[in-house]
């Protein structure tokens, strides 16, 4: 009994066609526009790509920084490894790094981190400084008004309760305009 090709075929047209080609893969969903990593590693971008989200298509610089320090399989596996949540978080992260890394190849963040808390010592101590100048600024005055209040008691002869009530008043009002006083130059 001779059996020929067409017969076959249409007896079973599934089995021969999947036994003389190869199946095609099933078909993935793509992406109209792929995202910045999947075009800097010019592959395609399936809608579930895990860079895409992190990784527009019109900001390739991001992903290209974090590429060259970390590598593309690298970032993948890493965000993977982590909840949705905290994926935007580490790739920011990732990126800051990469551009820190780049700058300064050896320190990298650590170099920055270090710079900006020799720049937050210094501005502690210029905020001490500033300090103690308002503090002695202030004893200058209080000694400044003690000595108008004793030439004022030595040379006027009103009663000391009649005094201290002047000087009293006198001083509510050098408090109100102290700073009149002060915007004036003490040497001429």
């Amino acid at each position: 009994m001779e059996c020929s090709d067409t017969t076959l075929t249409s007896m079973y047209p599934q089995s021969l066609s999947s036994s003389s080609s190869p199946s095609p893969p099933p078909p993935q969903s793509v992406v109209i526009s792929p995202c910045a990593a999947c075009k800097v590693l010019r592959r395609r971008c399936v809608e579930k790509c895990v860079l895409a989200p992190y990784f527009p298509p019109n900001d390739p610089l991001k992903f290209t920084t974090a590429h060259r320090v970390f590598g593309a399989s690298n970032i993948i596996k890493f965000l993977q490894e982590l909840p949705e949540s905290q994926r935007a978080d580490a790739v920011s992260s990732m990126v800051y790094e990469a551009n820190a890394r780049l700058r300064d190849p050896v320190y990298g963040c650590a170099g920055a981190i270090c710079h900006l808390q020799k720049q937050v010592n210094e501005l502690q101590e210029q905020l001490a400084k500033a300090q103690a100048e308002v503090v002695n600024m202030h004893c200058q005055q209080t000694n400044l008004m003690a000595l108008i209040w004793m030439e004022m008691a030595e040379s006027s002869p009103i009663s000391p309760s009649q005094q201290s009530l002047d000087n009293i008043i006198n001083f509510q009002q050098d408090e109100n305009n102290l700073g009149y006083l002060w915007e004036q130059p003490l040497w001429t």
